[in-house]
């Protein structure tokens, strides 16, 4: 009998990337919900900051902010878009971040319906293209950076419209994502 060589299972790495982030990075993934019961996932540094596992995660945009000198999560916050106005809230809550912090932002089932003015313009300040183009179930993700540049080369922003002809679940479209690895601040 022959013996077969067995590939070793592959090293886990940090927010599931396939590959590990370079040494003096940190490791992200924005997750946009999908159908009824795929919820919306932020994971930064290998730390699930938004996501069912968390229990803070709920239809509408979720939100991350971290502070991006130590790497740690400032507040984590969900602003449903269907019912009831949050977007006044979700709006201070964007404008409250501190200078030189990381914000994060997915959305789950519907992020517009009740999306005004003031969150989109918030929003765009922090450099979305795509935040006035989201409609009823859009999957949205979205990474800024408040107070610093990212550099250039990083995902920032990624958008899936419903569509009844191609949604991937009845109703909704595919959950979208982006990762990367974003330089830590220069000691």
């Amino acid at each position: 009998m022959r013996s077969v060589a067995v590939a070793p299972a592959p090293r886990r790495q940090k927010c599931d990337h396939w590959t590990a982030c370079p040494p003096n990075s940190y490791a992200y993934r924005l997750l946009s919900g999908g159908g009824r019961n795929k919820y919306a996932k932020i994971c930064f540094d290998d730390e699930l900051l938004i996501g069912e596992k968390t229990g803070r995660v709920a239809r509408g945009i979720n939100i991350a902010i971290v502070d991006y000198i130590t790497g740690k999560p400032i507040a984590t916050q969900y602003f449903d878009m269907y019912e009831g106005d949050n977007s006044g809230p979700m709006a201070r809550f964007i404008q409250s971040a501190p200078a030189r912090s990381l914000l994060f932002m997915v959305t789950h089932d519907d992020g517009s319906t009740r999306l005004k003015a003031d969150a989109k313009d918030a929003i765009e300040a922090l450099g979305s293209k795509e935040i006035r183009n989201m409609k009823f179930r859009s999957s949205w993700v979205f990474l800024a950076a408040k107070g610093f540049e990212l550099p250039s080369g990083i995902q920032r922003e990624k958008i899936n419209h419903s569509d009844n002809s191609k949604n991937r679940y009845t109703g909704w479209p595919a959950e979208i994502q982006i990762e990367g690895c974003i330089p830590k601040a220069p000691q």
